[in-house]
């Protein structure tokens, strides 16, 4: 019998990472829901430990039928699908990968913003037809713009960083100032994006964040005002926004994430002031790498005895 600790993989890993878990774990490798609810059946009593990612999770049917659950582990600073009060219960330690992929987003962040605010998009595809720049309205600056940030946690600061290159002043809204931000703080969404010309959306997803961009927030950021999100889909609502971006009460958007996931998003997909990625802010082969590196380091904090390296309060 093997004295390796009986690890569930619910999230898709390269074949080299697959063998790398599989070397040093009694690796059960189940990256799709039917493949998840089958091993989590047979095979529920063993696991002691799972790895995941934050929209894929764990639930609490899924806690209770493995019993001897010590370890749940996200791929990236995202855990909202972990059910944390069924967690909590059993002494389930939580851990995540947070500041793992935090410049990777960062760096999407901007280039959607840039890309937004530029019209990259259309300015693309009428390059292609033959349309020369004098045939069209000239885009405008980003240097200089107005930046609100939703949700100034450790992402949301190195977007600010990287805003003080394009002289971009920086306003924030989260649940309470956060203590020593040079940053303008707002405790109202709506003003915040009454303030702004671009609004990046860098919030956690769940309950409490759902369709916090609504028809309301978007109708303050105005005609001439930019939307991006690199947080989570459900932070912005689908059909407001595409309303928003199909009547020009906004100018544009740049969005890697949306509530279709992984389906793409109907409503918005055949809108020119829009430019959208599949969800891969996070992706690079340098982020992955650590992401992964930050499982292997909480596996071995936690059952080595030393406690993970970086567990959810």
């Amino acid at each position: 019998m093997s004295d390796k600790i009986p690890l569930l993989v619910t999230y898709h890993f390269s074949s080299e990472h697959q063998a790398v878990l599989a070397e040093r774990f009694d690796l059960t490798y189940a990256p799709d829901a039917a493949a998840r609810a089958d091993a989590v059946a047979r095979h529920g009593a063993r696991f002691r430990a799972v790895l995941t990612i934050g929209v894929i999770g764990v639930t609490a049917a899924e806690i209770a039928a493995m019993p001897a659950l010590e370890l749940i582990c996200c791929l990236g600073a995202g855990y909202e699908m972990v059910d944390m009060v069924a967690a909590r219960a059993r002494g389930i330690v939580v851990a995540n990968g947070q500041g793992t992929n935090d410049d990777c987003v960062a760096d999407h962040a901007f280039g959607l913003l840039i890309a937004a605010v530029r019209g990259f998009h259309k300015l693309d595809r009428l390059c292609r037809e033959g349309v020369w720049r004098l045939s069209i309205p000239q885009p405008p600056n980003v240097s200089g713009k107005r930046l609100g940030i939703l949700g100034m946690g450790t992402i949301g600061e190195k977007i600010a960083r990287r805003a003080a290159g394009f002289d971009m002043p920086v306003g924030y809204h989260n649940r309470q100032p956060k203590a020593g931000s040079p940053h303008r703080y707002f405790d109202d969404l709506s003003a915040l994006a009454r303030w702004c010309d671009v609004l990046v959306c860098a919030a956690p997803g769940g309950a409490a964040t759902r369709h916090l961009v609504n028809a309301g927030v978007l109708e303050a950021l105005g005609p001439q005002g930019v939307l991006v999100n690199i947080g989570r889909g459900s932070v912005v609502d689908t059909e407001a926004l595409a309303a928003a971006l199909r009547d020009g009460r906004i100018a544009g958007a740049g969005l890697d994430v949306y509530e279709s996931e992984p389906a793409r998003p109907e409503p918005l997909v055949g809108l020119d002031n829009l430019i959208i990625t599949p969800h891969v802010a996070g992706w690079s082969p340098e982020a992955t790498q650590a992401s992964f590196d930050r499982f292997l380091a909480n596996a071995d904090g936690h059952f080595s005895g030393r406690g993970a390296v970086s567990p959810v309060p």
